[in-house]
C-alpha cells in the first residue's frame, strides 16, 4: 500500500505513523524508501500544526543551561549583575535587560529569541 494523501485527521496521522513502523527498515532508492521519506515529512508537517512545541520562558532556559552546566546562582552574577538582581531575575520580579541577554547569549549561548521571550517558528 503506498501512502499519498495530506493527513488531515488524527486517523490519518496514526495510520501515517503504522505505516512508517512497516517501511522502517526500507532499503535505500527503494519505493518504499521514497514513500517512508514522504510519510516522514507528512507526520512533521502535521504535528507542527497540531502538536507546536512552544519556547519556554527565558528565566526556564536560563535554569536549564545553569542545569546543564552545573552552575549555581552565584555563577549568574557575571550574566545578571548582583545576587540580589539574580534572585529578582528568578521570581519574575525583573526582566532581563538588552545587557544581560547580551551576556547570556555569548556566555551560556542561549538564543536570543528565547531570551526574548519570543515564539521560535
Amino acid at each position: 500500500m503506498s501512502y499519498s494523501k495530506l493527513l488531515k485527521t488524527e486517523s490519518d496521522y496514526n495510520e501515517a505513523l503504522k505505516r512508517i513502523e512497516e517501511l522502517f527498515d526500507a532499503e535505500s532508492g527503494t519505493a518504499e524508501a521514497d514513500e517512508l521519506e514522504l510519510l516522514v515529512a507528512l507526520v512533521e508537517l502535521y504535528e507542527k500544526e497540531h502538536f507546536p512545541v512552544e519556547a519556554p520562558d527565558p528565566v526556564s532556559a536560563i535554569k536549564f543551561r545553569m542545569e546543564q552546566e552545573g552552575l549555581t546562582n552565584e555563577d549568574m552574577v557575571q550574566y545578571l549583575g548582583s545576587k540580589s538582581r539574580v534572585s529578582e531575575i528568578f521570581s519574575h520580579k525583573r526582566n532581563l535587560s538588552i545587557s544581560m541577554i547580551r551576556k547570556l547569549m555569548a556566555g551560556l549561548r542561549i538564543p536570543a529569541e528565547i531570551l526574548l521571550g519570543a515564539s521560535v517558528g
